[in-house]
């Protein structure tokens, strides 16, 4: 190009003219000018950074995305911004052109499409964009420490919420609620609710229908008392930091049909304002993480897992998205993991379900009992959900009113710690505890008992206490009765070994195990068990003497005695005193 083409383009460019095509855009609106530069793409990307983070309209969720209207779910989700749609993105924003010369030698502005690979170099400028963050979408008023209940919609800088047909709550949440008020809130809550069949509340006949329904002039039961909580969880949950997520279960086979997806629809519909899409687990783990690091990109308010059947749950993922902000998670259809913060209540509902490992903690549990054979063939005289959709408003304005009264009397006294949730514990936990209902945290203990692994590695401690006591022992000279309680396929030594290796300082049933490393190039490793009042003697086997027998009166808990498969076989190994012992290796 020669000097005086570049002059004239200067010279357009400082008198604010186009040259060449006329503009297309509609009269009365001006788009701003995106300049292509093939030969310089770092200064193309970055003008089209500054152009979309000036236009609003997308946001940033780990990568960046755009709220799109979800028809079925009622309301907005956030939308993956992929290559070609920001192609398109970036035209409804701004117009792209290049000059281009003629052969007369002037300087043309002519039109241009935004190549591809800019915008797989803007997708992929990390930490750049200038977009504000986007950590959910909510339905439900913003909330405050000090009791302050914010029902503005639109998106929020300080909570990076994008909020959606929040509902006006004036008058409805006295500005300094009595206990009075609280009271009268939670039996508003009990009575819309008592027609489900909470497992433990106690029932009282309706003579008409034949149907039993919670008797709220007693105390509330733990099941019911855990919904409650779960209730106000979903309704603060936008707010808060972290929350534990909702256990709804009933009897294997005969829970079908209990009111554990109505229960958790009735839940998201007063805290939301629409009902939750269901999502099933899949056939494999791995189908199952996919599902849910799906759903949590979406930022929807709610990730329900339903029918989780005959299930001992775990998923690292969800552990890790309950009790982590930001937690990672993989974008779906790419090999890419970005942080995210994820704000939704997690509902899992099945019948037989449990949660397994670090999930028992991590969850509020209801059980439900219907009582019956058939569940399904009950009859009822109203519609509970079209009575929640009606009365949301009001069921709202309940709850947030307990909520209130407890954020203004923080004295209330506190229930049994829960780790991770010592914010969730004051605003939702203890204002219900001070109003009668028990503690949700009480079922951590049961959930953890429930836990299949958890139980084969307490029958495996005990099984280990009672043959070798505190000894270490080498993985070797295990006696099959012992191996077989963790290797019940037979799997071999290096399944038992790797095992050991992960259950290394665990605690369970009054133990603790503890693994030596092995001594030189020929030792091998070996495990040993201490009582947990003995831990720091024990710890590495550093008070082992390895040539003395197991002490008689060795202090610490007596386990009871496991299964005997072999009774006589195993009392003779015991006392036959020409049965090898442990020796020490060199």
């Amino acid at each position: 190009m020669t000097g005086a083409a570049v002059n004239r383009i200067a010279a357009a460019i400082d008198s604010a003219t186009e040259i060449g095509d006329p503009v297309t855009e509609p009269v009365g609106v001006r788009k701003p000018r995106l300049l292509i530069e093939h030969c310089d793409p770092d200064r193309t990307v970055a003008a089209l950074r500054d152009i979309l983070s000036s236009a609003g309209g997308l946001y940033d969720r780990g990568v960046p995305v755009r709220l799109a209207t979800d028809q079925l779910q009622g309301g907005a989700v956030a939308q993956v911004i992929t290559p070609d749609s920001l192609v398109r993105i970036a035209h409804a924003t701004c117009r792209p052109f290049v000059w281009k010369e003629q052969r007369d030698g002037t300087i043309m502005e002519k039109n241009a499409r935004l190549p591809r690979s800019l915008a797989v170099m803007y997708l992929d400028w990390r930490g750049e964009w200038h977009l504000p963050p986007l950590n959910g979408i909510a339905s439900a008023p913003v909330l405050a420490a000090d009791g302050a209940i914010h029902c503005a919609e639109g998106y929020d800088h300080a909570s990076g919420l994008w909020r959606e047909n929040v509902p006006a709550l004036a008058g409805l949440v006295p500005d300094r609620p009595t206990r009075g008020d609280a009271i009268a809130a939670l039996r508003l809550i009990r009575e819309s609710f008592k027609t489900f069949c909470f497992a433990d509340a106690r029932t009282v006949r309706d003579e008409a229908t034949g149907i039993e329904f919670v008797d709220t002039s007693m105390p509330p039961g733990q099941d019911e008392s855990g919904f409650i909580a779960a209730l106000l969880t979903a309704v603060c949950r936008p707010s808060l930091h972290l929350a534990p997520a909702i256990l709804i279960h009933a009897a294997p086979m005969s829970g079908a049909g209990a009111g554990k997806g109505l229960l958790a629809r009735c839940i998201s519909i007063i805290a939301f304002g629409r009902e939750p899409h269901a999502v099933t687990s899949g056939s494999t783990a791995e189908e199952l993480e996919k599902r849910i690091s799906a759903e949590l990109m979406e930022g929807s308010p709610v990730l329900f897992l339903d029918n989780l059947n005959n299930k001992a749950f775990k998923s690292d993922l969800l552990a890790s998205a309950i009790t982590e902000r930001p937690a990672r998670v993989r974008v779906l259809g790419r090999s890419q993991m970005v942080q995210l913060n994820a704000s939704a209540l997690v509902i899992l509902t099945g019948n037989g379900l449990s949660v397994s490992e670090d999930l028992a903690r991590r969850f509020i549990a209801i059980e439900l009992d219907p009582k019956t054979e058939d569940p399904e063939s009950r009859t009822f005289r109203t519609d509970i959900r079209a009575d929640v959709t009606k009365h949301r408003v009001e069921l709202l304005g309940a709850l947030l009113t307990i909520w209130r009264w407890g954020r203004m009397n923080e004295d209330l006294g506190a229930g049994k710690p829960l780790g991770s949730f010592e914010q969730w514990c004051r605003w939702v936990r203890d204002p219900l505890l001070a109003l009668g209902c028990q503690d949700p945290v009480d079922r951590v203990k049961e959930a953890k008992a429930r836990d299949g692994r958890r139980q084969a590695v307490s029958e495996f401690f005990v099984a280990w206490w009672y043959r070798y006591q505190d000894r270490p022992v080498p993985i070797r000279d295990l006696d099959d009765e012992v191996r077989r309680i963790i290797d019940p396929q037979g799997r071999g030594r290096q399944f038992v070994s790797s095992l050991l290796e992960k259950l290394d300082g665990t605690r369970m049933s009054g133990f603790i195990l503890t693994r030596q490393p092995a001594a030189g190039k020929w030792g091998v490793a070996t495990y040993a068990l201490a009582t947990t009042d003995e831990q720091q003697t024990h710890r590495d086997h550093g008070g082992h003497r390895m040539d003395e027998a197991p002490r008689a009166d060795a202090e610490g808990p007596m386990p009871p005695m496991p299964p005997m498969p072999s009774g006589a076989r195993e009392e003779t190994a015991l006392h036959d005193p020409g049965r090898p012992q442990w020796k020490a290796r060199v």
